[in-house]
């Protein structure tokens, strides 16, 4: 039968199409692609908490400062008003007793401050890092979206070229046989027609006896005993 011939060209072309559509889905290249966008996302999360622990120090770090401003002035007032005489014994053991704690309170808050500062400086270090790995990612993530868009071009391309031959060729095929070809295709593994040669099934590759050749001689149209794919003989 000519359509038979004709509709294993096409079986062929859709062999070539399923290949291209496997190529199309699972290239190295998305594998690669999820897991820089995994690891961006992650990177792009740690990033927000660092940034959020940065911007509470800095908060911190310049409400110790600004106490520290009111307790130097705070002394400095103090320790005027000592030097500047004119009160009594008492008072002046008083305001000494006053100076030493404020000073006390003084250096309480420099070791805060600077605290704080050094832990500033650290967390600076970790979101800049932090920031590097995130440029380095979108950096990677946009090169490989670059080689995916290219490669899925060409594919598509080929994709079209060989979608046109398959209309040409189907298109002499009789509607009702290609109804059973295609859902031959989707329970034989993508295979609805196969040659016989030298007695043996191009589909499930099982040789068929004179016998079972000369029944499928018969079918009209022709199919494998074993398999029931259709098949050009």
């Amino acid at each position: 039968m000519p359509a038979l011939a004709d509709l294993l060209d096409v079986q062929e072309l859709d062999l070539q199409l399923d290949r291209l559509r496997h190529e199309r889905q699972s290239l190295p290249e998305l594998d690669r692609y999820k897991k820089v966008a995994n690891d961006l996302s992650k990177v792009e999360k740690r990033l927000e908490k660092e940034g959020a622990e940065l911007r509470q120090l800095e908060l911190d770090t310049d409400k110790a400062d600004g106490e520290l401003t009111i307790v130097e002035s705070h002394l400095e007032e103090t320790e005027k008003r000592l030097f500047s005489g004119g009160m009594s014994a008492r008072e002046t053991e008083n305001m000494r007793a006053q100076v030493d704690q404020i000073r006390t309170q003084k250096g309480t808050a420099e070791e805060l401050v600077l605290g704080l500062l050094e832990k500033l400086d650290t967390s600076r270090d970790i979101v800049k890092t932090t920031e590097g790995e995130q440029a380095t990612l979108n950096q990677e993530k946009e090169s490989l979206e670059s080689q995916i868009k290219g490669i899925w071009k060409r594919i598509d391309a080929e994709m079209e070229r060989k979608q046109q031959r398959r209309d040409e060729a189907v298109a002499p095929v009789p509607a009702d046989l290609v109804e059973l070809y295609d859902k031959l295709r989707q329970s034989k593994e993508g295979v609805g027609i196969a040659a016989l040669a030298n007695g043996v099934c191009g589909g499930c590759r099982l040789s068929l006896s004179a016998l079972e050749r000369s029944e499928v001689a018969e079918m009209d149209p022709p199919r494998c005993v074993h398999c029931r794919r259709l098949l050009v003989v």
